[in-house]
């Protein structure tokens, strides 16, 4: 269990860093908006092509990857229904950032450490990454832009934008580098592996700015919504990963992986996509807030109990 504490609390610290310049009034909201838009236009697309073109392809394409798909899809449908009874007047953008919030997970600066102590190997986490970067980002990315100009989504607009986003480009470039079996040189390798680096620290000082600055996380009038985002995301989100991949005859270390990954807390990442397009920022930063603290002990009890049950 050493390991989802460590992975949990690299970031804490890195978001207590970022709330403490704000509080000293180094950096303000401008800031947090400036390091949002790096993350997004540079940082972000650079850290997903290094990610991509070292992703096994034959190790992530298996019935882990349709199980994290599948779960994906219920949990946002099941917000997205969620949404229509209890926050009718909510906008397209809102319902885009609340169901990201339900189901998108943190796969890369917690699932990375955590899979690595928890799990024993990085490579159970690479089917939710490939599924999330390559599937989930892109359709999102393409309906947020549809949103921004008030245009409404049809097929051929939704994949103009999906291929001149920066997250996309990003993501598909390293994906066609991999298939390629392509190396870069070390010019071009070296400086894109050092911006992407800039990637989840930018995020992550970004969120703890808005800690600072912005409204007590999940008060008043919002609490309801963060708080059925929150269970969600992790306690409804790893059921269905565990019944689903079940079905598919996943058992053993390949289920308790699903369910693990399934477990963890929103990503940073739907933070910086609300800020970019102005929707539901502080529900984002909520739900992250929240179920980063809140998965702690429901990943920790998942372990135990399949440790338990299934000698994992």
């Amino acid at each position: 269990m050493l390991g989802v504490l460590e992975g949990f609390a690299t970031i804490a610290v890195i978001v207590a860093a970022g709330w403490l310049l704000a509080h000293l009034r180094i950096l303000d909201e401008s800031a947090q908006v400036n390091l949002s838009r790096l993350a997004f236009y540079l940082a972000s697309p650079a850290l997903l092509l290094t990610v991509m073109q070292r992703t096994p392809l034959d190790a992530v394409l298996s019935r882990n990857l349709l199980t994290s798909l599948s779960s994906f899809v219920v949990v946002a449908g099941l917000y997205l229904l969620l949404a229509r009874l209890r926050w009718p007047d909510s906008g397209m953008g809102s319902r885009l950032i609340g169901s990201l919030s339900a189901g998108y997970v943190n796969a890369g600066n917690l699932g990375i450490p955590i899979a690595l102590y928890v799990l024993g190997d990085v490579a159970w986490v690479a089917p939710t990454l490939l599924m999330q970067l390559l599937i989930i980002t892109p359709v999102y990315m393409a309906l947020f832009d549809s949103d921004a100009r008030g245009e409404r989504p049809t097929l051929l607009r939704s994949v103009r934008r999906m291929f001149s986003n920066p997250i996309t480009i990003g993501a598909v470039a390293g994906l066609l580098i991999a298939v390629l079996d392509l190396t870069l040189p070390r010019v071009l390798a070296d400086p894109i592996e050092l911006l992407g680096n800039m990637a989840v620290p930018s995020m992550l000082v970004a969120f703890g700015i808005s800690l600072r600055r912005g409204p007590r996380p999940a008060a008043g009038a919002s609490a309801p919504h963060v708080w059925s985002i929150v269970c969600l995301k992790i306690l409804v989100m790893p059921a269905i990963a565990l019944g689903i991949g079940a079905a598919l005859g996943l058992t053993g270390q390949p289920l308790f992986a699903v369910v693990v990954t399934a477990a963890l807390p929103t990503a940073q990442n739907i933070f910086t996509y609300a800020v970019r397009y102005r929707r539901e920022v502080n529900l984002a930063r909520d739900a992250i807030f929240v179920s980063t603290f809140a998965s702690v002990p429901v990943i920790i009890v998942i372990a135990g109990l399949f440790h338990l049950v299934a000698g994992v």
